[in-house]
Formats: C-alpha cells, sequence, structure tokens
C-alpha cells in the first residue's frame, strides 16, 4: 500500500505452528481458541510477515523471518511451511537479496532473523550482501549470553556472521527521515519497535508486543514477554497513540491480517480494516 511518501509491502515467510498457550499466557484457553483454534497438539497457526518499506531511494526489510536453516527436530516441532519464503516474495516485487539497502531486526529471536544469513557452501554468509543492519547493542549481547530463560529463543547461527555488517544502536534512532526505531522493553530487554511518519500518517511495527489482531487488548500477552508489566506499560501507550491518529498497527505474526487502523470510538480502541 502508499503510505505517505513510503510505499510498503507485508511480505510473507510462511506460516508456522507455536503453543497456544504459550502466545497467550494467563488467557484461558477457552477465550483465545475463539481467536485461533488450535491443532490436536494445541498449536496455532501463526505468520511470519517481514515489512518492506520502499523510500523510492532505499528499499528497507524489517525481520527476516525464520529462514531455511531448521533441522529436522525443529521443522516437526514448528511444522514451518516453504510453500512460500521471503526471498520468493521479494522476487515476486522483482528485487533480488542485493536490491536490499537496509534490514531491521526488532530482536534476534530465531523466527525474527532467519534470512539475516544464507548458507555458501560450509559457511554462513549475510544473505542481503549489501545491506546495513541494524539492531539494539543490548539486544545482540543478550543472544551472544542468553541464560537459562531465553536460551531456546535465540540461535547463533542465524545472526551471528552478519556483524561486520551490523551498527549497533544504543536507544531510539532515526534511520532514514520518516522511519525511527524506538526501544520497546516487554518482551526482551532491548526489543525495538519502528515508527513511520510520512506526509501526516503514522505507522507503527510493534514486533511481539502485539504479534497478532487477537493481541491488541492490554492483558493479551504471550508467555515468551520477559518483561510482562512493560509490555503492559508500552501497549498502554502506543495503541491510545495511533488510535487517535487513525494510525496503522502492522502486524508480524498474524497469519491473514497484515495491518488495520485503530480507531477510538467513545474512549474505546477500535479497528478498522484497510483496504
Amino acid at each position: 500500500m502508499k503510505f505517505g511518501a513510503f510505499e510498503i509491502h507485508s511480505l510473507s515467510d510462511g506460516p508456522f505452528l507455536l503453543d497456544g498457550g504459550q502466545m497467550f499466557a494467563v488467557v484461558p484457553k477457552p477465550l483465545w481458541e475463539k481467536k485461533l483454534v488450535p491443532d490436536a497438539r494445541n498449536r496455532v497457526r501463526l505468520g511470519l510477515m517481514s515489512l518492506l518499506i520502499q523510500t523510492g531511494s532505499q528499499n528497507i526489510l524489517v525481520e527476516t523471518g525464520i529462514g531455511d536453516k531448521f533441522d529436522t527436530k525443529l521443522n516437526e516441532i514448528y511444522r514451518v511451511a516453504d510453500s512460500t519464503n521471503l526471498l520468493g516474495e521479494l522476487h515476486k516485487l522483482h528485487l533480488e537479496p542485493t536490491d536490499i539497502d537496509i534490514v531491521i531486526n526488532t530482536h534476534l529471536h530465531f523466527d525474527h532473523c532467519g534470512w539475516n544469513l544464507r548458507r555458501e557452501g560450509d559457511s554462513l554468509v549475510p544473505t542481503f550482501p549489501r545491506a546495513r543492519y541494524f539492531v539494539q547493542r543490548g539486544e545482540w549481547e543478550d543472544a551472544h549470553h542468553p541464560n537459562e530463560r531465553n536460551r531456546a529463543s535465540y540461535i547463533y547461527d542465524f545472526f551471528a556472521a552478519a556483524e561486520a555488517q551490523t551498527e549497533f544502536l544504543d536507544g531510539d534512532s532515526e534511520i532514514v527521515p520518516g522511519l525511527r526505531v524506538e526501544v520497546a522493553p516487554g518482551h526482551t530487554r532491548y526489543m525495538q519497535a519502528v515508527r513511520l511518519q510520512s506526509e501526516g500518517d503514522l505507522a507503527y511495527f510493534p514486533s511481539d508486543l502485539v504479534p497478532t489482531t487477537a493481541h491488541i487488548p492490554y492483558p493479551w500477552m504471550t508467555s515468551f514477554d520477559l518483561y510482562p508489566m512493560e509490555t503492559l506499560a508500552h501497549k498502554k501507550r502506543f495503541l491510545p497513540e495511533l488510535a487517535e491518529a487513525n494510525g496503522l498497527l502492522i502486524f508480524y505474526h498474524d497469519a491473514c491480517v497484515p495491518w488495520v487502523r485503530l480507531v477510538n470510538i467513545d474512549g474505546r480502541i477500535s479497528t478498522q480494516p484497510v483496504e
């Protein structure tokens, strides 16, 4: 869609499955299963929806999906579908990996940075050889030194070999005019969200703070959040702001809805579909 001076695209790296209880934490199953129907193993279908932002002179990719480096065991757990992938989606837009100028990772969990690297023989090399990769310095350090609580979420081979092309940020930063990253702790300590502002319009990509349309209500959060009270506080800040501005909320893990408009109706945050 056209968004101010930008053009934006939601690009799929395929669906995958994740335990429904993990995705909804304290929300009882009789409530969340009305939103996402689980399979026999209690897994729900999620999307992997990278955001391509085209400025007219630069191609900016937010998140790089889950990639193709899963072993048999992880493929069985997450049932990653290879019917579509990020590189194929770029190709449909007549773009190759060499056309990407900037990659922004909100954080470095394996399902958000899978195509940061690709295999070349026995080596791992950056998939986007011309791009600058942007991540918060604290997130990079946490990914290299995980603890027992978050170790399963970081896979070293998904991101480490891109270090030479990575620019480490220490807080909120403007990446290009109209596009900022903002530290948004909750899911991880140093996760960053992406804010787009252009020609009076506002969009927000909150990553795993609001992974799907079902997670818009304040208490609907995931059990993966290391700091859930900070997730709650951040949602209470940016969701009303978006609603007042009739802004665009962009999802990463919704398998069906890439984005919605938020509106404030009689003090209540509601959604409007985007044509």
